[in-house]
């Protein structure tokens, strides 16, 4: 292991940053900034800087995003940094990692650290060296930022609890939509484990989101909540697999956030894995299907039943290609429908929702006051009445589609 030391920080910081660009759990939202009025404390999880991952209400959150090492004893079929990989290896210690942190939020780099690791020796072992630094951050240096740490799988309990007591959000990889897949390409983990896990965090950030009964306070304890990841396109799963597996960890587990990373092939890879890669639109799909089921209403079935195979329609949007599908509950009148059907109007948000429901109580709502709240009229005319306009069956029409699916120059995207 001393070999990965020998390298110059410098060299290490562009192999380990490199590397953990795989990870696409990467998010600050959701957190409250911790307060440094008094005690003086360095860092802030609001402001903007370096473009690494944004919040929902679009913000720009600049972390520092690394690995604390890429070597691992697990051999992982779909990971560049799995054992038999030969990849160049490289290690932070500690002190380098806090260092790092430190000195880039000092120079106004950074507002946060997102720390992962390939597995050292043993899953506790590195599970303890990661939580030591997020520890040192907060105790030794008063570091208020951002705080985002990928539990390792296999760690034991007391190791991910005190992980919460200094991250702001804590994370654990499902990779994979299946236990199959799991089973298949990286048979050292262990599906139930890492569930086990994830539950076992959701009841200890329930427990401590609860005021005690001495201070009627709500203790700190990732106050972030937990994400996961999942790769698509490694292990042949569809759409429909996929959504369903992230469905149940909403439910189960009250991730924040399920995150998807389309597989990209790597070197020395696998026979089993596929030699091509998928599209980045199916992945940005997902992520469009998966806020529908989140915050407008859809079940996953009604988003996935379109084709046979259970994939998304990668030509539109999950949403229109659904109201295509069911025209029959079109047009809808934006000044007397219920926000449950207008949300599911194709070019309408929640905060157009919202906007529309609150202004129609003064008046009737006519395309130009649509136009105002930033609404794509060519978008959402097909599918609405207004004052002023009804689309004349337009909804109907044979050639829809066509009119809203992307124009050869804009397939190469796909």
């Amino acid at each position: 292991m001393n070999k990965l030391m020998k390298k110059s920080l410098k060299e290490r910081l562009a192999i380990l940053s490199d590397a953990a660009k795989y990870d696409a759990s990467c998010a600050s939202s959701g957190t409250a900034r911790r307060h440094s009025g008094a005690s003086g404390g360095l860092g802030s999880t609001e402001g903007s800087g370096i473009c690494h991952a944004y919040a929902p209400d679009g913000r720009c959150i600049s972390l520092l995003k690394i690995l604390l090492t890429n070597f691992c004893i697990y051999d992982c079929a779909y990971c560049i940094n799995r054992s038999s990989s030969n990849v160049e290896r490289a290690r932070f210690s500690v002190e380098e990692v806090i260092w790092l942190t430190l000195e880039f939020y000092r120079r106004n780099y950074i507002e946060g650290l997102f720390l992962s690791s390939g597995i050292i020796r043993s899953s506790d072992h590195t599970m303890e060296e990661m939580v030591r630094i997020a520890r040192e951050l907060r105790t030794t240096h008063n570091f208020r930022g951002y705080i985002h740490l990928k539990s390792i799988p296999e760690a034991s309990p007391h190791l991910i609890e005190e992980a919460g007591l200094y991250a702001d959000r804590l994370s654990l990889n499902i990779e994979l939509p299946t236990d199959a897949g799991i089973t298949r390409y990286a048979p050292e983990k262990r599906p139930d484990s890492i569930r086990r896990s994830m539950g076992e965090l959701r009841l200890k950030i329930e427990e401590m989101s609860e005021p005690t009964m001495q201070t009627k306070r709500v203790r700190r304890f990732a106050p972030a909540g937990q994400s996961t990841q999942m790769i698509v396109g490694a292990d042949g799963a569809n759409d429909a697999t996929i959504l369903g597996t992230s469905a149940r960890l909403y439910g189960s587990y009250g991730l924040k956030r399920v995150y998807y990373s389309a597989f990209s092939p790597i070197p020395d890879s696998s026979k089993n894995l596929p030699l091509i890669k998928p599209p980045l639109m199916r992945e940005h799909r997902l992520y469009q299907a998966d806020w529908l089921y989140r915050f407008y209403g859809f079940e996953i079935g009604e988003i996935t039943s379109a084709r046979p195979d259970g994939m998304l329609d990668l030509d539109l949007d999950p949403k229109l290609a659904w109201a295509l599908r069911h025209r029959e509950r079109f047009p809808v009148d934006i000044n007397r429908a219920e926000r449950e059907m207008l949300l599911r109007v194709p070019g309408l948000g929640t905060k157009t929702v919202k906007a529309i429901i609150a202004a129609r109580r003064f008046s009737r709502l006519r395309l130009d006051d649509l136009k105002r709240l930033g609404v794509s009229l060519r978008k959402v005319q097909p599918f609405i009445t207004a004052e002023g306009w009804t689309p004349h069956r337009l909804v109907d029409r044979p050639d829809l589609r066509a009119m809203f699916e992307p124009k050869p120059e804009q397939l190469s995207l796909l």
